[in-house]
């Protein structure tokens, strides 16, 4: 797959990262094309960059930034979005407090989906820590990634990505329960001054 990933931050790194050791192609959007390239640089793989507002090319498209900034994504791209498998990461917060923010949607993918009807959303990444999918585990335990989405086909191709990228992918269901997987991003947030690992846990099921 061609994965386009729009950010140039440390959830974008990650992402990046599992993609090119899947064996996709990765293309970077950053509001600044240098970034986009400087990140591209330090990748373990052939990246391309760009900026935002360039046409999409990739078949999965991932929005790796924060919240605040989907509705700005949106608007650029509109129509170009349609047909595409758009992946939301997002966790809505306060990027100051990172207090928890009530999306009137019910999550932020499901306002993806309203404001871009001929998208594929999947709601994917948001409950997993940027440095630990960088690396790809935790602890020598593979990563869970849990998934929402109305679209089996694209819901597939995300946990194709996820499973080339060396991570467990766990089907949760319709995209309505982007609203519980924004909640258990949010405490895996709120965990993490108590555990004091930084942000390098995971959360696993085991069965």
């Amino acid at each position: 797959m061609d994965i386009t990933i729009i950010g140039t931050g440390n959830m974008a790194r990650g992402i990046a990262t599992r993609a090119l050791e899947g064996g996709h192609g990765v293309t970077l959007l950053g509001t600044e094309q240098a970034k986009a390239e400087a990140l591209a640089a330090e990748l373990p793989g052939e990246a391309q960059a760009g900026a935002v507002g360039d046409p999409l090319s990739g078949d999965v498209v991932v929005l790796a930034v924060w919240y605040q900034a989907v509705p700005d994504v949106l608007a650029r791209y509109g129509d170009q979005l349609d047909g595409k498998v758009v992946v939301d990461i997002t966790n809505p917060v306060d990027p100051e407090t990172y207090a928890p923010l009530t999306v009137e949607a019910g999550s932020v993918a499901q306002e993806i989906a309203a404001t871009v009807p001929g998208a594929k959303v999947v709601k994917a990444f948001n409950t997993t820590f940027a440095g630990t999918l960088a690396e790809g585990q935790v602890a020598g335990t593979q990563l869970d990634v849990f998934l929402a989405s109305d679209d089996e086909a694209a819901k597939a191709a995300v946990s194709q990505l996820a499973a080339d990228g060396g991570l467990r992918a766990i089907d949760v269901g319709p995209l309505a329960l982007a609203h519980q997987l924004e909640g258990v991003g949010y405490v895996n947030m709120a965990i993490q001054p108590g555990l004091g690992t930084n942000y390098g846990s995971a959360l696993k099921v085991v069965a």
